[in-house]
């Protein structure tokens, strides 16, 4: 029982202090996880924030889960995400609580308007960050030509565009490798 109230509060704390996401967590995690309570080394712990990263969900979650479920099977892993997921979703709630009898005010407004600029802006200077390390070449061009035009003028699913996206891009390696290598 102790093994598991350790799991739920570690990642509980990870959870209430770690802010800015996936990236600003890692020191945290390394702290943990790797120095204070031994749970895995730094080379796991890299393989489970990559794992994380690569599945579908939160890397906080997903990374949470992996450790917990090494340290103590499903229970553990289950232990873990609730510790990490917690406090997001206290804080989410208390806001829920208070933000319905603010809405109205002039001045939530404008910082709501304010905080949907500055997303907008992120958002933004993440997807330039984007098509600058990912278009490199011509069938970049191509591929990201395509994908977009199919997302916004004809609203295809992105299923199907990244599904599509790497079939283009399997083509045009095929294409472009000299006959007789592999």
């Amino acid at each position: 029982m102790k093994d598991f109230i350790l799991l739920f509060v570690s990642f509980f704390k990870i959870g209430i202090l770690t802010f800015g996401g996936g990236l600003a967590m890692l020191p945290m995690l390394k702290l943990e996880v790797v120095e204070k309570n031994k749970w895995a080394n730094e080379e796991e712990l890299m393989n489970y924030y990559a794992i994380g990263q690569c599945t579908p969900g939160i890397i906080a979650v997903n990374t949470a889960t992996f450790i917990g479920y090494k340290q103590k099977g499903v229970l553990g892993a289950i232990i873990s995400t609730v510790g990490i997921v917690m406090p997001s979703v206290i804080i989410i709630t208390v806001i829920a609580a208070f933000i319905r009898n603010f809405m109205d005010y002039e001045i939530v407004q404008n910082m709501l308007m304010g905080v949907r600029i500055a997303v907008a802006a992120l958002v933004t200077s993440a997807v330039i960050e984007l098509i600058r390390k990912g278009v490199k070449d011509f069938a970049g061009i191509i591929i990201f030509a395509l994908s977009f035009l199919l997302s916004v003028c004809f609203g295809i699913s992105p299923v199907i565009i990244v599904a599509a996206a790497i079939f283009l891009s399997v083509i045009f390696v095929l294409k472009e490798k000299p006959k007789g290598s592999n």
